[in-house]
């Protein structure tokens, strides 16, 4: 849901054009500019729903992806018991 607004003085001219554009494909002048800002973000390399930071996180943590793989399907269902063993081993209780 919309719930900010934000407003900004512009040339006679460029109001127009604005409004023959939003009448021509039948919308909401509103909607023509939120989809002029949200292509103008994303050519400048802005996203708003993730930063630089977290892209570099996921591109990393995608290359630990498969790492852990054992062949054992039921590996998670039987961590408990096989780490209860291995400290058993380790520690002679």
């Amino acid at each position: 849901m919309k719930t900010e607004v934000y407003s900004w003085r512009l040339s006679g001219e460029l109001k127009s054009d604005l409004e023959r554009q939003a009448r021509l494909r039948k919308l909401p002048v509103s909607s023509v500019l939120e989809t002029a800002v949200r292509d103008w973000l994303k050519r400048s390399g802005v996203d708003g729903s993730e930063d630089e930071g977290q892209r570099r996180l996921h591109k990393m943590a995608s290359e630990c992806f498969g790492v852990l793989a054992s062949g054992n399907r039921r590996r998670a269902e039987t961590a408990r018991d096989a780490m209860r063993q291995r400290l058993r081993r380790r520690h002679g209780c």
